[in-house]
């Protein structure tokens, strides 16, 4: 897999991913789960939804274009 998410792009997925899964756990809901999904993107580094519609917020594969 490639890298397409960079590192402003990685943080706010994490600060995000957090939020929902403490929003999930104070209201009690299975849809905090969600938040598992933004946390594993950015563990991964990689985002399928970024695929289709050309998308990379890496640096690092900018500066070798």
């Amino acid at each position: 897999m490639k890298t397409n998410i960079g590192s402003l792009d990685r943080l706010v997925r994490i600060i995000v991913g957090l939020a929902l899964l403490g929003a999930g756990y104070y209201f009690k809901s299975w849809f905090g789960l969600i938040g598992f999904v933004p946390l594993l993107t950015a563990t991964l580094r990689f985002c399928p939804a970024y695929l289709p519609f050309g998308l990379n917020t890496c640096s690092r594969d900018k500066d070798k274009s």
